[in-house]
C-alpha cells in the first residue's frame, strides 16, 4: 500500500481529494493548524515522521488581494513551505504532486498558454506561486505540477457559489466580460490527479521520473466571466429562488481592487492529453456535472 501525506483538506480541491485518492493507498491528510506550511521545520519533521511515498501540496495563500498586503505571508507559504516539501521529498524518494495557476502569466499572449510560455505575474499571489514552481524544479524531486484556472465547487465560496448567492439577492448583476479563461470544476481536478497516480500502478516513482514535470489542466474551451455567470444562472437547479432579472456585462476597471489579474490567461491542455490520455471536459460539462450534483 502506498502512503499519501495530503497537505491541504479544507480547500476546494483538497476536500475533493479525500475522496478520490481514498482508494491508492493509505491517506494521512492534514490542514492548518495541525500542520501550518509557513513551519519550515515542523513541516520537514512532518515528512520524516510519515515518511510517505507520495506528498500531495493542496494547501496554499490563495487570497489574491490580501496577499498584495502581505507578501512575506504569501511567500512563506506558497513558495518557501513548498520548496521545503520538495526537499525533503527528494531525501525520501517520495512523489511531490502540487497545483499552481494561470495567474503566473499576464494575459497579453492573445492565444491559450503553454507550459513552456514564459511566465510574468502581474501579483504577489502570481510571483510566490511561480515560486513556488521553481523550488519544486530546483529540489529536482520526482514531481507532477498541475497548473489549473478558475477553480470552482459548489462546497465554498468560489466563483459559482458568489453568483448564485448574488442571483437571490440582487435584481441587476453586473459582471466583467473582460476577464477570459478556462473554469475548472475542483471535483474534476481531483479526479485527473488519482487518475494519472493510478496509472503509476506499483511504481509512481518510476512512472512519474519519465511522465512527470509540469502541465496545464483546466477546463476545456473558455469564456469570460460574465458567460460563466450567465451559464451558472441558466444550470441553477433552484431557478425558482433566483430575484435577478437582468446580467448586465461590466469591465474590470469598473471594480478596482489591489491586484491585478491577467485578463486572457487560457490554459492549452494537449500536453497533459498527449501523455496522460486524459483531459478535462468542456467546462460547461463540467459546471452541468457540478451543479447537478
Amino acid at each position: 500500500m502506498k502512503k499519501i501525506l495530503q497537505i491541504g483538506t479544507n480547500g476546494q480541491v483538497g476536500w475533493e481529494l479525500l475522496r478520490t485518492c481514498a482508494p491508492l493507498g493509505e491517506v494521512v491528510a492534514l490542514d492548518y493548524p495541525d500542520v501550518d506550511l509557513s513551519d519550515s521545520a515542523g513541516l520537514r519533521e512532518l515528512v520524516r515522521s510519515v515518511k510517505p511515498n507520495i506528498i500531495i501540496s493542496a494547501a496554499a495563500y490563495t487570497n489574491v488581494d490580501k496577499a498584495e498586503s502581505e507578501p512575506e505571508n504569501a511567500r512563506a507559504i506558497n513558495a518557501i513551505g513548498t520548496g521545503v516539501l520538495a526537499e525533503e521529498a527528494k531525501k525520501i524518494n517520495a512523489v511531490m504532486v502540487h497545483y499552481s495557476t494561470d495567474y503566473v502569466f499576464d494575459g497579453t499572449k492573445g492565444s491559450p498558454y503553454v507550459e513552456t510560455d514564459t511566465p510574468n505575474p502581474l501579483s504577489v499571489y502570481g510571483q510566490t506561486k511561480l515560486e513556488g514552481e521553481q523550488a519544486i524544479a530546483a529540489s529536482g524531486v520526482v514531481n507532477l505540477v498541475l497548473r489549473t484556472s478558475w477553480v470552482y465547487s459548489m462546497r465554498q465560496g468560489g466563483f459559482v457559489t458568489k453568483v448564485l448567492q448574488w442571483a437571490r439577492t440582487q435584481e441587476v448583476m453586473r459582471v466583467v466580460d473582460d476577464q477570459i479563461s478556462s473554469p475548472t470544476s475542483a471535483r474534476m481536478l481531483a479526479e485527473i490527479t488519482a487518475l494519472i497516480l493510478a496509472q503509476g500502478h506499483d511504481d509512481i516513482y518510476g512512472y512519474l521520473s519519465e511522465k512527470g514535470g509540469l502541465y496545464h489542466c483546466a477546463g476545456g474551451g473558455s469564456c469570460s466571466r460574465y458567460e460563466w455567470a450567465k451559464a451558472i444562472l441558466e444550470m441553477d437547479p433552484k431557478k425558482e429562488e433566483q430575484v435577478v432579472k437582468l446580467l448586465e456585462r461590466a469591465k474590470s476597471s469598473e471594480f478596482p481592487v489591489p491586484a491585478a489579474r491577467p485578463m486572457i490567461s487560457v490554459l492549452n491542455n494537449i500536453k497533459l492529453e498527449h501523455t496522460f490520455g486524459l483531459r478535462l471536459p468542456p467546462w460547461q460539462e463540467g459546471l452541468r456535472m457540478a451543479m447537478e450534483g
